[in-house]
């Protein structure tokens, strides 16, 4: 058998368990999907029990690192406002602000979250 021959076989046996998958209804079926799902239900509950005057480094502890995150400082006073996923807007796999609650910090404690909480700060 010629090399060239010999290849080609070996090649069909290498890629006889690949499986490529284009379609994102196999996205929305998939384990990471459920995992989004679960994350999203866990920062839901997480921060509707959310306190005023929450530090923020137990809310990284308890959520892990933010999705987004933006600081500011604004009459001599230090904002940070974290963005944790919260809801599925769009079945892509991708994360954006607009699938996200924030959390309003003033000099490293919670003032606020949600919209309502930012449009204050303007």
């Amino acid at each position: 058998m010629s090399k060239v021959v010999i290849a080609g076989l070996a090649s069909l046996f290498i890629l006889q368990g690949c499986v490529i998958s284009v379609n994102d209804d196999d996205f929305e079926r998939g384990s990471h999907y459920h995992n989004e799902q679960k994350r999203e239900k866990k920062n839901r509950d997480y921060i509707s029990d959310l306190a005023i005057g929450t530090n923020e480094h137990s809310v990284k502890g308890a959520l892990g690192t933010p999705d987004f995150n933006e600081l500011l400082v604004k009459n001599e006073q230090q904002y940070k406002i974290l963005y944790y996923r919260t809801q599925r807007t769009h079945s892509d796999g991708k994360t954006t602000k607009d699938e996200c609650t924030p959390l309003l910090f003033k000099n490293g404690e919670l003032v606020g979250y949600g919209d309502t909480a930012l449009s204050g700060l303007q």
